[in-house]
């Protein structure tokens, strides 16, 4: 899901209570707090020797002592706009990180209205091998005559 969506989403659900449903379809904590809206680029280089950039907004949520808090999807959408002094593009795709035994970025597949709730559901990140899907996608002798293209 995009910021954009994202936005939207809390925009046309404004009474409503943002719940992040975990992929194991656990919440996190109701009282959570969305501590920080956050641009992150990472510059990488694979194992096949090709470079390359990825962009994503990154939601930090904090679970703290007041179990009283509950964050509104208006007051969330407001949180979000403050981040627009950071993000370059509403068309980035969101994560939300989470601490909980370890710290993990989740990102969001959907948001969904369920009664009082909006639920974000957030789903696992995947690692990949960005060499080995450029292999498979290429015929065998152009893989093998391109070492730098397979790890």
């Amino acid at each position: 899901m995009t910021l954009h969506d994202l936005q939207d989403a809390l925009e046309a659900n404004p009474k409503r209570f943002p719940r992040f449903v975990l992929p194991d379809g656990d919440h996190i904590p109701a009282h959570a707090h969305v501590t920080e809206v956050g641009h992150v680029v990472r510059n990488f280089i694979d194992c096949g020797g090709l470079v390359g950039k990825e962009e994503k907004i990154l939601l930090q949520t904090h679970v703290g002592d007041d179990t009283d808090h509950r964050l509104r999807s208006d007051r969330f959408a407001k949180i979000l706009q403050l981040g627009n002094r950071v993000v370059p593009s509403t068309n980035l795709d969101v994560d939300v990180e989470y601490d909980c035994c370890v710290v993990a970025q989740y990102p969001i597949a959907e948001a969904r209205p369920d009664g009082q709730h909006l639920n974000l559901i957030l789903r696992r990140g995947r690692t990949q091998c960005r060499a080995r899907e450029r292999r498979e996608s290429e015929t065998t002798a152009g893989c093998c005559a391109a070492s730098a293209a397979c790890c």
